[in-house]
């Protein structure tokens, strides 16, 4: 038995290797700083026998037989604030971004969709869909969304082939549910709520349903430890987990949504590994979670410096999914619409997310307008486009061309395989799509060329990442 698993293992590597040897090209796509370069095929080069590297010679390691977790997407947040841009663009303008961000070939290729339950930040005014007091749920009704939210959630799904994963995450409950009576400052929800809360899921799911979208799944709170000045909600880890257990799971089951995937946490990266502890150590949480959702806002000081915690869920709990569910930069400045900076922040992030077991990406707002919003709680951002209302003109910045450097050539279901650089300038990572192709992620954090060989088992292909570029190399 031995020998002929040994055998099979044999064989497997060199049909791996006779294939390697017969696709000896490696295609180039680049985007880089003080350059026209966007997502542009810049080079095809071909691999040649190399050996052993020196230390002096850069190289990216890239081993394909080692695979990982499977890559389920890129996407982004549908808001009230996107979609009531986007209604505002004109016609050939809504076309245009539709296009860039869910068609496969002319744009990036998105197929998530995020969007909130209720009202959040990013809603130009505050709203719930029950009546003041309605504990029996009898008056939902899903109509505000049917102005913006809605068109444009469809027209997305359309544009991404009527295949995307949707899901949907809650900033408040109604204010009469919690203990502050206020959908803002954070506040708790109130025990006598807790089966109406759960309730109000499966009263979204079945409303946005009935309109003809389906529902992949939900978080359970947007940010459960953060008191903001917009729509919040605090749960500790032993609230939430038994808000699941107890109220929400058998609800979503009881409704027919077992199917449904429950995301838990939806927060920072600084307490995601106690929180998978609390939920997934309790069999009884954990049958209902699908995984744990996280954001990047955690580093007040500016670092992205806590990759490391996502590793850990990982490590520990191989069987759950980890699931990146909003990240933006803050503080929009429409001085710098055109700062590299915003496109190296998503690089970085997805880049080390990815190589710690990240199954999936969803950016924050899909499009924003001139001033970052709207936003009733003032809290104005930067997305990858913007749409310039007053002379309806889209305004792509480089953020857009990095995160298509990832959802334009990885393939849902891909495998990610075993990446490494040799220097710290280059950040790496690398996936495997069913057609056999391997597609590798190099981003130059330097402000000078670097010239580096892509290695793989004794061959190797010179190529040359520009200064503070994005690449992405298919073979």
């Amino acid at each position: 038995m031995m020998n002929k698993t040994l055998a099979v293992a044999g064989l497997s590597l060199l049909m791996t290797t006779a294939a390697f040897a017969q696709n000896k090209k490696v295609t180039v796509y680049t985007t880089a700083e003080n350059t026209d370069l966007k997502l542009a095929k810049t080079a095809t080069v071909e691999f040649k026998h190399m050996g052993q590297p020196l230390e002096t010679q850069v190289c990216v390691f890239v081993e394909p037989g080692k695979t990982f977790q499977t890559y389920m997407g890129v996407g982004a947040a549908i808001t009230d604030a996107s979609a009531e841009t986007f209604a505002k663009l004109s016609k050939p303008q809504q076309e245009r971004l539709l296009k860039a961000y869910f068609d496969k070939e002319e744009g990036i290729g998105y197929s998530i969709i995020r969007t909130n339950i209720n009202s959040c930040d990013f809603s130009s005014d505050q709203y719930t869909y029950v009546k003041e007091g309605d504990k029996a749920l009898s008056s939902f009704s899903i109509e505000h969304d049917l102005k913006y939210k809605i068109p444009m959630i469809k027209k997305a799904t359309a544009a991404a082939g009527g295949k995307v994963r949707f899901f949907a995450s809650p900033w408040s409950p109604p204010a009469w549910m919690k203990d502050n009576n206020n959908m803002m400052q954070g506040g708790k929800l109130k025990p006598e709520y807790f089966q109406s809360w759960a309730n109000y899921y499966t009263k979204f799911i079945k409303a946005y349903e009935k309109e003809g979208m389906p529902v992949w799944g939900i978080s359970v709170q947007n940010e459960p430890m953060a008191k903001q000045r917009w729509e919040s909600c605090i749960f500790t880890a032993e609230e939430e987990r038994d808000f699941v257990k107890n109220y929400l799971g058998p609800t979503m089951h009881k409704a027919g949504y077992a199917a449904k995937k429950i995301i838990a946490w939806d927060h920072n990266r600084d307490l995601i590994y106690q929180r998978a502890q609390t939920y997934f150590n309790d069999p009884a949480a954990a049958k209902y979670i699908w995984g744990i959702g996280f954001h990047w806002y955690e580093n007040w000081s500016g670092g992205d410096n806590m990759y490391d915690n996502v590793r850990k869920v990982y490590e520990s709990f191989p069987n759950k999914n980890i699931f990146f569910t909003e990240g933006c930069v803050e503080k929009f400045d429409y001085a710098r619409i055109n700062d590299w900076a915003l496109g190296e922040r998503y690089g970085r992030s997805m880049i080390n997310d990815f190589n710690n077991g990240m199954v999936g990406f969803t950016d924050w707002n899909l499009v924003l307008d001139e001033t970052g919003g709207p936003n009733h709680a003032l809290n104005f951002c930067f997305a990858p486009v913007h749409g310039n209302l007053q002379q309806d003109q889209l305004i792509f910045t480089n953020a857009y061309y990095y995160i298509g450097h990832f959802s334009k050539f990885i393939a849902n279901g891909a495998k990610r395989v075993s990446a490494s650089a040799s220097r710290s300038q280059l950040l790496t990572t690398a996936f495997k799509n069913g057609d056999g192709k391997t597609v590798v992620i190099v981003m130059n954090q330097a402000n000078t060329s670097i010239p580096y060989y892509l290695w793989i088992d004794g061959k190797a292909a010179e190529i040359t990442a520009l200064p503070r570029s994005m690449s992405t190399l298919i073979f």
